[in-house]
């Protein structure tokens, strides 16, 4: 951390300070009045957030009590009522390809150009967020608004922005509630990760369209919101969106938001979160990984009917999260929003067609499933996937935006959802090293300041470490014993196996020192980290 900066030649905003490296141009993001905007957030609703995660921890602990997870008996009229969300802008009404990615020059590029629907440009699990990264995102992003970002490669290839009418429209990921931002200090209080991204973008960005005298419907503001893990905080997201709305000028349903059901209480509670979110509400989107990691961090304890095996192992067409995926398009179809897929995460290769044929088959029967199932669309990490996923929903689709029309039985049950024992499976050793190696090459990029990082043909983020760590962990906590090799998996197993994949690692430089003592406290401490970013954040 560097000393408290000023913007620019104007004074700061009282009870603001910046601290952290001075990012180029960084001032033409922290103006005076953005600054002020997000402290106004701050003290606003940072309280509450505060509550909420506290709440957190408390319904951690009740699971941990009972064993259990159901759907909320005390809102049984919101889930039994006739409601439904705001109709989707007409920039929101197709999105049957979406294109994932951090917000780097290279890739907001290629993401708009890629033919895809909608770009998710994120600042939360595909980017690390360094203080240079998330300023640099915001000034990319103004760019590709107005048009006028362009990036040329250190071997000289220049890549530039196609015509309007083929650009993906930009839809930004905010950090989940959980994280600070250490570099921008309100009332000496670091503020959440959330406002500063929500809030700088929102407000340098409604200001030009305003000023454009309309509002551009490729441009939002539009948003998705993660890690949610109960109503409760979507609430709080939606009170957050009337004020800056209020504040600004803007009329009141302007902001749209799509809510990734990535945590197993948000299964529980997705009528009730487009509800909170109606007048907002864009959508819901399953999210594979973070799905599974929030069952093993919510269930470490339940015993052996909650091991997940190989992850790898774990697909879309388990019983349990087949019953997921169910219910997300049945709740999305009956309110009138958008049902959005999972990732498509391999990275196609030009070196190995047979490699590559086998993955883009795997691909297309994932994404013909989802449409199938009633999906609207889903997301891919690669452009080269975006024909891929188009072709499986323009053969169900045709002419039509979407098929919200289409509404799956709901049948779904809450043991339904917690029937972890259908993935089938097993545990090998084969899968824990793969764990061990994935999680400590996605650390040691992550320390560099990637996000998104390609690791054996997959495009990986933060998730996949989590899931990859958390995994681990509960195998360690439950003396698994392998299935291929007879071991019990223990903490000196991990240690062993960590040991040998970094004598390889470390043959190429970088942080891989620090990425295994991260590894390891995430994966092998007595208390369970909740994320792995919290401990990280302080080495980046």
């Amino acid at each position: 951390m560097g000393a408290a900066q000023e913007t620019g030649s104007k004074p700061l905003p009282t009870g603001v300070e910046i601290v952290g490296p001075v990012v180029d141009r960084g001032d033409e993001v922290l103006t005076p009045a953005a600054l002020a905007f997000v402290a106004d957030l701050h003290r606003r609703f940072g309280a509450r957030r505060n509550e909420l995660l506290a709440r957190r921890k408390e319904r951690r602990a009740e699971i941990a009590r009972t064993g259990r997870l159901d759907f909320l008996p005390g809102t049984a009229e919101v889930r039994a009522a006739e409601w439904q969300v705001a109709p989707a802008p007409r920039a929101l009404n197709d999105r049957r390809v979406e294109i994932t990615g951090p917000t780097d020059r290279k890739m907001t590029i290629n993401a708009l150009n890629s033919g895809a629907k909608v770009w998710l440009a994120d600042f939360e699990d595909a980017t690390a967020p360094s203080w240079r990264n998330l300023i640099e995102g915001q000034l990319n992003l103004s760019a590709a608004l107005a048009r006028t970002i362009d990036f040329t490669s250190p071997e000289g290839k220049e890549y530039k922005l196609g015509p309007d009418a083929e650009l993906a429209t930009i839809v930004v990921r905010p950090r989940g509630w959980h994280l600070d931002e250490a570099h921008l200090l309100v009332d000496g209080e670091p503020v959440a990760g959330a406002f500063v991204d929500f809030g700088l973008y929102f407000f340098r960005n409604a200001a030009t369209l305003l000023a454009r005298g309309e509002q551009d419907p490729n441009s939002g503001p539009y948003f998705y919101l993660p890690k949610t893990e109960s109503h409760l905080e979507t609430r709080l997201w939606n009170d957050v969106f009337v004020h800056a709305q209020e504040a600004l000028g803007i009329p009141r349903g302007t902001i749209r938001a799509t809510v990734l059901i990535e945590t197993i209480t948000a299964a529980f509670e997705m009528e009730e979160i487009l509800y909170e979110l109606r007048e907002h509400a864009a959508g819901l989107n399953a999210g594979r990984w973070d799905y599974l990691f929030s069952i093993v961090k919510n269930f470490r304890d339940g015993g052996e009917k909650y091991i997940l095996p190989d992850r790898n192992s774990v697909t879309m067409t388990a019983p349990f999260m087949r019953a997921y995926t169910r219910l997300l398009v049945n709740t999305c179809h009956r309110r009138g929003a958008h049902a959005i897929g999972g990732m498509a995460a391999f990275i196609p290769s030009r070196r190995d067609p047979e490699v590559n044929a086998a993955a883009l088959e795997k691909v297309r029967a994932d994404k013909d499933r989802e449409a199938g199932d009633g999906f609207d669309g889903s997301w891919v990490a690669h452009p080269d996937l975006v024909p891929v996923c188009r072709t499986s929903f323009d053969a169900v689709l045709g002419d039509a935006p979407n098929q919200k029309q289409v509404v799956p039985a709901n049948e779904v049950t809450g043991d339904q959802l917690l029937d972890v024992a259908s993935a089938g499976g097993s545990c090998t050793r084969a899968g824990l090293q793969n764990a061990v190696q994935v999680g400590l090459r996605y650390i040691e990029a992550w320390l560099r300041g990637f996000g998104a990082v390609a690791i054996f043909n997959m495009m990986e983020d933060v998730a996949t470490a989590e899931i990859s760590r958390s995994q681990i962990w509960q195998w360690v906590n439950n003396a698994v014993v392998l299935a291929d090799t007879g071991e019990k998996v223990t903490a000196a197993l991990v240690r062993e196996i960590v040991a040998t994949e970094l004598a390889v690692m470390k043959q190429s430089e970088g942080r891989w020192d620090e990425a295994a003592r991260l590894f390891e406290e995430v994966a092998l401490a007595d208390e369970f980290v909740d994320f792995l970013t919290l401990p990280g954040y302080a080495l980046l």
